[in-house]
This record gives structure tokens, C-alpha cells and sequence, in this order.
């Protein structure tokens, strides 16, 4: 997870090549992360975004100091879908930082739809998750710094709904609205972990690690996997550990991802 390194003019800023696949407003968040990481306290809320790399939040309050975060899938941990006999449904899981996310350490969150839309929404992270994992490169480009000011107003194809068969998974149904045009921006920096799509380009960006802390960051989150005989947990492991599994079919029916009503 990244802070305040995904927004631009009241808007969302995204990699290059990345798509915006659910958009939704309204959303309310609550984090528990290290006490140093001032800007994660308190209940956020602002809008969600699903994308082919990952979760992004934007808050709708300006002066908050959380102005944005990211959550790459392959940061992400023992996600949950919670159905609460009185209130809205939630998503709650752990994240790991991310190199050169303005914060270290581990933080758990929760999502709560005041809407609507919570089942669909996790069923449709957790799928991402499974193919992102599974489309990862043998040769993950490295991190690399945020982008600064080279960012533009992003192009249609990057908040307009695929629909095509690959993105059949996709419940535009539920969410049948893409975000104004006027708030999503783009950098020309690709993404510098997989996606959901193997065909999307994957171009190696020349910039090098800053330093060997970063370089042993990255090393593991290269060798990170889904696996999809444990599906709330993603895996980060040192280099030492066992390569990832093979996978033998489609990630389970979301059936297996729901947890009993309390």
C-alpha cells in the first residue's frame, strides 16, 4: 500500500496502461495501522476504485491528510466479506506497505458500502487478485519513485468498462456508472506490478533502485503469489522459500470466498 502517491486535482492518477474497472461512491474506510502513521486515523470517506493493478481510495475531504492510498492485490491479506445482521456489509483484510509508499509496516482496513454492492465488489477484488497473481512476470520491472507533475488527463479507454469475455467477471450490473471524465488522470510511468490482463503491454522502466533496502523490498514482492487452495491469503515470501504453486483452474466460485451471516 502506497499514501497520498494516487490522486491529482481532486481526482485519481493512475499508471499508465491501467484500467478502471469498478467505480463507486461513497464508500467509508477505517484503518488500524502503526501509531506513527498519523494519516490513517480516523474513518475515511471518498470514493473506491477497482482497477487491472489494484484498490485505490480517494477522500472526499480535502484537509484530510490521507488524501489517497493504493493496494496493490499482491499487498493485500486474509480478505473477508463481513454481512452484519445490522449495518452495511463490509470488506475488512490486512495490507502490506509497498517500496517507497511514504509509510512501512502493516495495517489493517475495513470498507463499508453504505450503498450497496459489497458482495459483488469483493467477489470481483478477489478474482483481480487471482489473475494478477497469476500474470505475474518472470522479470517484474523494479519500483520506482511516484510520479510528480508528468501526468495528464487519461484517455477514454482508461475509465471506460472492457466489455469483453475476459472481463466477464466484471459486475457492471452493479456498478453500470464510470467515474467523470475530468477526474482521472494518468502518468506515464507503467505499473510496476502485474495486472489482470496478459495481453496489456508490460513496458521495463530504465530507472534503478534507490537503495538496497528498496532492492530487498522488491525481491519480495516479486516472489509474492495468490494461491488459490487458500483464497483470503496472499504471500510474500523471502527468497529462500519455495517457488509458487502451480494453478490448476479458475479461482473458486465466490460461494467459498462468503463468511456466514452473524
Amino acid at each position: 500500500m502506497s499514501l497520498n502517491n494516487s490522486h491529482a486535482h481532486g481526482g485519481v492518477l493512475i499508471y499508465a496502461s491501467e484500467r478502471i474497472l469498478i467505480y463507486y461512491d461513497g464508500i467509508e474506510m477505517t484503518f488500524e495501522g502503526p501509531p506513527s502513521i498519523t494519516q490513517m486515523k480516523g474513518k475515511k470517506k471518498g470514493r473506491i476504485y477497482l482497477t487491472t493493478h489494484r484498490v485505490i481510495f480517494n477522500s472526499q475531504d480535502t484537509k484530510d491528510q490521507m488524501q489517497s492510498f493504493s493496494i496493490p492485490f499482491l499487498c493485500m491479506r486474509e480478505v473477508e466479506l463481513e454481512q452484519p445482521v445490522f449495518g452495511a456489509n463490509f470488506i475488512k483484510g490486512r495490507v502490506k506497505s509497498e517500496p517507497l509508499g511514504n509509510w512501512e509496516g502493516e495495517a489493517k482496513f475495513r470498507m463499508y458500502f453504505t450503498h450497496g454492492g459489497a458482495i459483488e465488489f469483493g467477489k470481483a477484488m478477489l478474482h483481480a487478485a487471482s489473475l494478477a497473481s497469476r500474470n505475474r512476470p518472470p522479470n517484474p520491472p523494479p519500483y520506482y519513485a511516484p510520479p510528480g507533475a508528468d501526468y495528464y488527463a487519461a484517455p477514454p479507454p482508461a475509465y471506460e468498462p472492457p466489455r469483453n469475455s475476459y472481463y466477464s467477471w466484471v459486475p457492471y450490473d452493479t456498478f453500470p456508472t464510470a467515474p467523470p471524465a475530468q477526474t482521472i488522470y494518468m502518468t506515464q510511468a507503467p505499473p510496476p506490478y502485474p495486472g489482470v490482463d496478459p495481453n496489456m503491454a508490460y513496458p521495463q522502466p530504465s530507472a534503478p533502485m534507490a537503495n538496497g533496502h528498496d532492492a530487498k523490498a522488491q525481491e519480495a514482492a516479486a516472489s509474492a503469489y495468490y494461491d488459490p487452495s487458500n483464497q483470503h491469503n496472499f504471500y510474500a515470501p523471502a527468497a529462500h522459500d519455495m517457488a509458487p504453486p502451480a494453478y490448476p483452474g479458475p479461482p473458486p466460485s465466490y460461494s467459498e470466498y462468503e463468511k456466514k451471516s452473524n
